[in-house]
């Protein structure tokens, strides 16, 4: 991307740095989802087989218009993914992967 398309603010291109750090990822087996009325929270955690504690590896918090956008974003990615290599099995897998709603609901 050059400088004019950087200096237009007609321009919806946006610049993106990912460090050495992020690029490298954070491996997660379970995502817990809650949320509220005005943001929707994502743990990510990692669970070790016979490790009867686990910690939260990343919280990521959305406003409820880029969750839904999120959503929709891995539904196409999904599908796109599928088209490609055949059905993901998720049969063992349990659905829903939030374990309570709401802060505060039981």
């Amino acid at each position: 991307m050059n400088d004019n398309n950087q200096n237009n603010p007609d321009n919806n291109e946006i610049s993106i740095e990912l460090s050495e750090e992020t690029a490298e990822g954070i491996y997660s087996n379970l995502a817990i989802i809650t949320h509220s009325n005005t943001e929707f929270v994502v743990d990510f955690i990692r669970i070790m087989p016979g490790v009867p504690k686990a910690k939260v590896k990343s919280r990521i918090i959305l406003t409820p218009e880029h969750a839904k956008r999120l959503l929709g974003a891995l539904q196409d990615n999904v599908n796109r993914f599928e088209s490609q290599n055949g059905a993901i099995d998720s049969r063992d897998v349990p659905f829903p992967l939030n374990f309570g709603g709401p802060k505060g609901e039981a």
